[in-house]
């Protein structure tokens, strides 16, 4: 086994992982409860899933001799928005007062509103 071989071994496996998390992350969507244990599988594993794809994606273009700019600004900008998107989407669901489930345990944000009201 070459090394070009190991890695396009790798960037498929790369690719597989992300297939997974995006996978797990569309489970999550539909088994978690409430907006915000969804808002983090959303944001957690779907972000990963991308992540995974695009950098395998990347190593697997990387062996041909072509960079592709394109992949790495796609890396770099998933990388930076989903999470701080997600973060805002959970705190504009908070402030929107959208219950939290049940099984909620602990709410440690609620004290915190009750200061700023004041």
């Amino acid at each position: 086994m070459n090394v070009n071989n190991q890695i396009e071994l790798v960037a498929v496996l790369l690719i597989l992982l992300g297939t997974i998390f995006s996978f797990l992350s569309a489970v999550g969507l539909i088994r978690l409860p409430d907006v915000y244990t969804r808002s983090h599988a959303a944001s957690k594993s779907a972000t990963m899933g991308v992540l995974f794809t695009l950098v395998g994606t990347f190593v697997f273009f990387m062996i041909e001799d072509t960079f592709s700019i394109r992949l790495f600004l796609g890396i770099f900008f998933v990388f930076l928005t989903a999470p701080v998107a997600s973060h805002v989407i959970v705190r504009s669901a908070y402030r929107s007062k959208v219950a939290l489930t049940k099984e909620s345990v602990q709410d440690d944000l609620k004290e915190i509103m009750e200061r700023e009201k004041e």
